[in-house]
């Protein structure tokens, strides 16, 4: 009695018999008689062995039933079927989970692990796709990527081979669009010290943008309606595969005509995928290397840009664009007819003043005349000059005096150094330095004779050079 195998889930039911259409990509095309390369496993379900014509083959007694041997495989013919029987039954999957082990190899291709709590899975993300993925792919970033898996046959590596990739939490244009302008703010590309001011009156105008869109005709109908200064046009698409090195081509393409002073990179609205062409890398570099200020008027005011943080001015529309660029011809009329009333009433007050200086120029110069009359007469009759007469009559007069009482004058010191020579001979102290002294009481009163002091009274004998004090044990007579 045949029993029937229990069924498996799909995953572990994959057979390794090669579908026909891939058997017939893979083998060459031989005489009808060449073998599989794959056969068919050894001991198939009973339900799909072929049954023989009951012509040609009578139908053997159970007993006599050989059993069946099993298929000898080599490494790479086993590798093979695997490989395709994986491509074949899951050619389009899709496989949330954490970016792991990320590297990227220097031919552009990228190998990472995604993996969850609990698995792990090989991933390859070729040069080719990985060009095409708008954000940097990060590790530890949630993604979700999309392909098919395989087996690498030369280590036997099952993998999965990703041709798209998205981040799971924001949009992968959002998650892209944050990265490169936290790249391009980092290198200074947003710094306002680096903003110029746009010319007041521009030679000509450059506009970037499609030329068959309602904005160079926006454009076009409000600047000069406002102000007629010619506008030079570089066509280029602005949305879809392209665009964005289209834009920056017509940015150099303008800013290398001499006379090109301000330059407006344009678009009309759309979705961030309509207008991401002005997010791309290579449009914000040619905006920073233009030699003159650029405009971004990119979609609508709501919308941002990294060409709006990049540009020297940002507009919310291009026909705002066009209005910030060229100035209005009647209000420079209005304010050159208000500069010529001010330059007017301005001449006339100079005219006035200048007439006004003249007056007190002429009554300056009379003043300045009276006060050098005034200061000449002054000089003559300066005290100095009767100052200086009377110092040199004084200094006479005390030469006079001087002359005359210089010889009296000697005469009297020749009589007073002749006193003083007298004095000097009788003075007491002469007659002390010839070996005399002078006796005092203790008063001061001089003694002339014994009987001024009594036995045991304090006296002082004075010398040439000091006193000596002494005591009066007794006195005597002649």
């Amino acid at each position: 009695m045949n029993r029937k195998p229990a069924e498996r889930p799909e995953q572990e039911q994959l057979s390794l018999t090669l579908p026909a259409k891939r058997q017939a990509e893979e083998r060459p095309q031989p005489a009808a008689s060449t073998p599989s390369p794959v056969p068919a496993p050894a001991s198939p379900p009973a339900s799909t062995l072929p049954s023989p014509p009951a012509s040609t083959l009578p139908t053997p007694a159970p007993a006599a039933t050989a059993p069946a041997q099993p298929r000898i495989y080599v490494v790479s013919e086993l590798l093979k079927a695997v490989r395709l029987t994986l491509e074949s039954r899951f050619t389009d999957v899709r496989v949330d989970g954490e970016v792991s082990g990320l590297k990227r190899s220097g031919n552009g291709h990228v190998y990472f692990t995604l993996k969850d709590a609990e698995a792990q899975l090989d991933c390859v993300l070729f040069s080719r796709e990985a060009a095409r993925i708008k954000f940097t792919l990060e590790e530890g970033m949630a993604v979700r990527c999309r392909g098919r898996l395989t087996l690498y046959e030369a280590r036997g590596k099952f993998q999965m081979s990703v041709v798209d990739v998205e981040p799971t939490g924001a949009g992968a244009l959002a998650l892209a669009f944050e990265q490169l302008k936290q790249r391009l703010g980092a290198e200074g590309l947003f710094d306002a010290a680096r903003k110029r001011p746009l010319p007041f009156l521009p030679r000509r105008i450059g506009v970037v943008t499609s030329p068959s869109g309602a904005v160079i005709r926006d454009i076009v109908r409000i600047a000069h309606r406002r102000f007629p200064i010619p506008i030079l046009l570089a066509p280029t698409p602005v949305q879809g595969e392209g665009a964005a090195l289209g834009i920056a081509a017509g940015i150099r393409k303008l800013e290398a005509i001499a006379d090109v002073d301000v330059i407006i990179v344009a678009r009309g609205g759309g979705s961030l995928e309509d207008l991401w062409a002005f997010n791309e890398e290579a449009v914000a570099r040619a905006i920073h290397a233009c030699r003159v200020p650029v405009i971004s008027a990119v979609g609508h005011e709501t919308d941002f840009t990294i060409a709006d943080f990049v540009a020297d001015l940002r507009a919310p529309t291009p026909s705002a664009a066009a209005e910030r660029a060229v100035p209005s011809l009647d209000d420079l009329i209005a304010e050159l007819a208000l500069l010529r009333r001010r330059g007017g009433r301005a001449l006339a007050e100079t005219a006035r003043r200048a007439r006004h200086e003249r007056v007190l120029a002429r009554k300056l110069a009379a003043a300045r005349a009276d006060l050098r009359t005034v200061e000449v007469r002054l000089q003559r009759a300066h005290p100095h000059r009767r100052i200086a007469e009377q110092r040199h009559a004084l200094a006479a007069m005390r030469h006079r005096l001087e002359t005359a009482v210089r010889p009296a004058m000697v005469r009297r010191r020749h009589a007073i150094e002749s006193a003083c020579g007298k004095l000097e001979a009788l003075s007491p102290m002469r007659v002390l330095e010839r070996g005399f002294s002078l006796t005092q009481r203790a008063d001061g009163h001089v003694l002339t004779s014994a009987a001024d002091v009594q036995p045991g009274e304090r006296i002082t004998v004075r010398v040439s050079d000091g006193g000596i004090d002494a005591t009066v044990e007794g006195t005597h007579k002649k």
